[in-house]
């Protein structure tokens, strides 16, 4: 606790460093003051929770103490209790509505300090009881900050693998823990790491939209349009997850809008196909993106929107010069699969823009066919009406 002689104190805080219960209620009695400070204003029950006597500590609270007092640095009783890893007196403060979300002058909340501290059971008592355990102190560090540097500097290997080949670094780069990603790096994990199936921190980070983690790992020069297994980049996995502000900004730093993947699908077909994807398909139109690219059997990203029913893709694919009538490897063109799918809106828009209702696909057939085919009256009658 860092504090001065003991004689120093007043005599109630000697009598809780003295763990003398007796002596406190006697003291009580006389009328000391509970809330007496001392030279960095912490109180009686600042002391008694940094020694952790659970009697003392409940004596103190049912005698009026205040839970959620702050000393000159602004650490809680709460705090003291975490830092000195006294889980029953931090679970007593807690049942007497101590603040779980107190900050000292660094930002630091009683679960920092606890983590910092190695208090792993006053951390399991506090984290059900935060809305979020991703608080972050002035410096941007949260508690699995704390708890990283705590397992490495007990011996733990930055670079261990899961059984999929996943690196802590996969983990702090897709759940976002940059300061924790920074803290592994800094330790000697590799950053160009792969998993098994190729994908890379760049990958990770770009699925679940952690912006400031891709920005980081790109002034640290990873390869932008490095693919994995499956010939994916960082922008196709960005279009397929809808994650825009992640596509724009790969764009922005060179990324090749038109790199095909193992199936020579590009971002756009992704973005084509997901359901969150407009924006990114926007996003790559507006950057240069070949909008008649096909892929190995001969899908373009409007064989896809109409695959997947996505109206307003295909819209801009139009306007921005997609081949309404351009044929795949069996013939067939978007209309053909609006068919096939059973996507009256699209099939709509297809003809409105000129789509031929007579040209031939898989089998020799129609897009009346394939509407026939698969039990889709509505886009019978809209074919018919042509």
């Amino acid at each position: 606790m860092g504090v001065l002689s003991i004689t120093d104190q007043p005599p109630l805080v000697q009598a809780i460093f003295n763990r003398d219960v007796e002596e406190v209620r006697s003291l009580l009695n006389q009328k000391e003051n509970i809330n007496v400070l001392d030279q960095e204003r912490r109180t009686p029950l600042h002391a008694a929770a940094y020694v952790g006597d659970v009697a003392i500590l409940e004596l103190l609270i049912l005698s009026g103490a205040n839970v959620n007092a702050k000393d000159t640095a602004w650490l809680t009783p709460l705090h003291r209790a975490a830092a000195s890893r006294h889980e029953k007196a931090l679970q007593l403060l807690l049942k007497h509505s101590a603040d779980v979300n107190a900050r000292d002058k660094h930002w630091q909340t009683p679960l920092h300090v606890a983590a910092a501290n190695r208090a792993t059971k006053c951390v399991e008592a506090l984290a059900p009881l935060l809305s979020t355990v991703n608080v972050a102190d002035r410096t941007g560090r949260t508690a699995l900050h704390h708890m990283v540097n705590l397992l490495l500097n007990k011996g733990a290997s930055p670079s261990t693998c899961d059984k999929k080949d996943r690196q802590p670094l996969h983990w702090a780069a897709f759940l976002g823990h940059l300061e924790v990603l920074k803290l592994l790096v800094a330790r000697g994990a590799d950053v160009m790491c792969k998993d098994r199936k190729g994908y890379t921190l760049l990958h990770t980070a770009a699925a679940s939209g952690q912006i400031e983690v891709v920005r980081h790992l790109l002034r640290l020069g990873v390869e932008i349009d490095e693919p994995n297994s499956f010939g994916n980049t960082a922008l196709h996995i960005a279009c397929y997850m809808g994650q825009d502000a992640v596509a724009n900004e790969l764009v922005n730093v060179g990324a090749n809008v038109n790199q095909p993947n193992d199936k020579g699908f590009t971002p756009l077909h992704f973005a084509a196909v997901s359901t969150n994807g407009a924006l990114c398909l926007e996003i790559l139109v507006n950057n240069g993106a070949d909008v008649n690219f096909q892929s190995k059997e001969g899908k373009s990203p409007l064989h896809m929107a109409a695959i997947h029913g996505r109206f307003t893709r295909s819209q801009i694919l139009i306007q921005n010069g997609s081949e309404i009538d351009c044929a795949d490897r069996f013939g067939n063109t978007p209309l053909h699969v609006a068919a096939r799918y059973g996507h009256e809106l699209l099939i709509s828009t297809l003809m409105t823009n000129g789509a031929d209702t007579a040209r031939r696909g898989i089998h020799d057939m129609f897009p009346l066919h394939l509407a026939v085919l698969f039990g889709f009256s509505d886009c019978c009658r809209k074919l018919l009406s042509s």
